[in-house]
């Protein structure tokens, strides 16, 4: 199917991109590239970050060997929206229908639509997605046939190669599907979803909790898989669910397997973990260990993954043209929906380090997230990076790498940022765009952030985190105030104008200039 695009080009991306990479920017030949894709891991969650209440040696291992980011972003503050700018390059808010998908979602990313994984295919490059998904599969809603081909699905943008979970740990369907179909299904025990009702005869959350080893603190009180109430409903497919203790040993032995199977030729794999998004239910090697419940197992768990990754690089040779790039999809949450006494073990442990909000919020806490780029003879070793950046821009950015030319309306909100990305350069991105989950944006410079007006409350109480919402205009001087705790909009009213200008020119796709300083 051809690719059409329908995005509003940033004028310095009018013309189509060309690589202006030096030679020293570049290997010989094309590196891998692997994208470890942590879920609802917050800045302050990984040891590399200066974290002492857990410990995490492989993520600094990464670092070590490369540039650690220290305001870098998710487009988004939750899962879905930062995943689909990511793949595509454009700001998840300028579509309709990308808010948190349900696990019976469609397609979010149609086939026509160019992503990053088409452009690695183009490139020559053997292309491959493994873990959580949440951007929908097939052609309709909750109106798929889970016992067929789910299609379109990832093998039509892109992906020569997937192994995924459909959404989240938390919603139906719990079942793991490979190349869009699921496995080992039963045809004699056909799988069934709805988030509309409940199938008869089911058991439910809400009206069986004698039968759940784990219980919800709000929501997740519907169907029962392994014991655990979900969102959504689901029958049969007993012989196709996944265990959750197993989730992220499944996940990487076939990330693992992918990197060993296409070794002898260029690959780009994204590795989506599962760690440490709800519900929590870490392998028997990380249970107990981190002494903050299921939650802190779960970054043991995730840093184990990452190591498992590295190990492999190094074990096939392959370590000296990668490049390795992990970052999470937005920022931390401590209960997120299941008493699984993540609060209660907290201890001095701040998941979003010094920063206000979390996932869900207009603050730094639910946008600024772990970053690294390890990438051997290109990436001086152990250098850490304040430039303002966003995963918005990787498309872009690895189209310099690979010295190829964008179709015209592709990744339209991408910004080419090799020099940034691998510490050549200190300055980032000029303005970047924030969007909460109520779909309130903010704009930041990297040194003033101005959160604009909108709908919504200011606080969930459910997850105890602030989301930014606000009647009024908000403005905070990030240098002197990174908590975001003095709104200095009262005082700068010329600023806020300029700031909220400069906001709306960049939401009808007119990018403007950075503000005097």
């Amino acid at each position: 199917m051809k690719k059409e695009f329908y995005g509003i080009l940033p004028l310095a991306l009018t013309s189509c991109l060309v690589s202006q990479a030096t030679p020293q920017e570049k290997q010989k030949d094309h590196p891998n590239v692997v994208f470890i894709y942590a879920d609802d891991i917050g800045y302050g969650d990984l040891s590399c970050n200066g974290t002492k209440t857990i410990h995490t040696p492989n993520v600094e291992r990464l670092a070590a060997m490369g540039i650690r980011f220290t305001n870098a972003h998710s487009a988004a503050a939750t899962s879905t929206p930062s995943r689909y700018a990511m793949l595509t390059g454009e700001y998840a808010w300028r579509k309709a229908g990308t808010g948190i998908a349900d696990g019976d979602a469609a397609s979010i990313i149609r086939p026509e639509r160019y992503t990053m994984a088409d452009m690695f295919k183009d490139a020559g490059y053997r292309t491959g997605v493994v873990g959580k998904w949440h951007l929908g599969l097939g052609d309709k809603g909750g109106e798929q046939d889970w016992n067929k081909p789910l299609k379109p699905g990832t093998n039509d943008i892109g992906f020569e190669y997937s192994f995924i979970m459909a959404a989240t740990g938390d919603r139906v369907p719990c079942v793991f599907v490979e190349n869009d179909q699921v496995i080992n299904l039963d045809p004699n025990d056909p799988l069934q979803v709805s988030y509309k009702k409940n199938f008869p005869g089911e058991p439910t959350g809400k009206d069986n909790p004698e039968m759940l080893k784990m219980h919800p603190s709000h929501g997740h009180n519907q169907s029962i898989v392994n014991g655990i109430s979900r969102i959504g409903y689901m029958k049969g497919g007993k012989s196709a669910l996944w265990q959750d203790d197993q989730i992220a040993e499944t996940l990487t032995g076939k990330a693992v397997s992918f990197i060993e199977e296409r070794k002898d030729t260029p690959f780009f794999l994204y590795f989506a973990t599962q760690d440490a998004h709800v519900p929590r239910v870490p392998g028997a090697q990380f249970a107990g260990k981190s002494g903050m419940g299921p939650r802190g197992d779960c970054l043991l768990e995730f840093d184990w993954s990452v190591g498992e990754i590295l190990n492999a690089l190094e074990r096939l040779g392959l370590d000296k043209n990668t490049l390795v790039i992990l970052s999470s999809d937005n920022g931390p949450v401590v209960d997120d929906g299941y008493k699984d006494r993540a609060v209660e073990l907290l201890g001095d442990h701040k998941p979003g380090g010094i920063y206000r909000g979390g996932k869900y919020s207009a603050y730094e806490a639910g946008t600024r997230i772990p970053c690294i780029w390890s990438w051997k003879n290109v990436i001086k070793p152990g250098i850490v990076s304040n430039a303002l950046l966003c995963q918005i821009d990787w498309f872009a950015t690895l189209a310099e790498i690979l010295n190829v030319r964008l179709p015209e309306g592709a990744a339209p909100d991408s910004e080419p940022m090799l020099k940034a990305w691998t510490g050549k350069q200190k300055k980032g991105r000029e303005w970047l765009v924030l969007q909460n989950a109520q779909n309130n944006l903010s704009v930041t410079d990297g040194v003033w952030k101005y959160l604009r007006p909108g709908k919504g409350p200011e606080y969930n109480k459910q997850v105890n985190i602030e989301l930014g919402n606000s009647q009024e205009p908000q403005l905070y001087d990030l240098r002197k105030d990174p908590m975001e705790k003095n709104n200095l909009a009262g005082k700068k009213p010329e600023l806020v104008k300029k700031m909220a200008e400069q906001l709306d020119k960049i939401v009808d796709g007119r990018y403007g200039l950075p503000l005097s300083r």
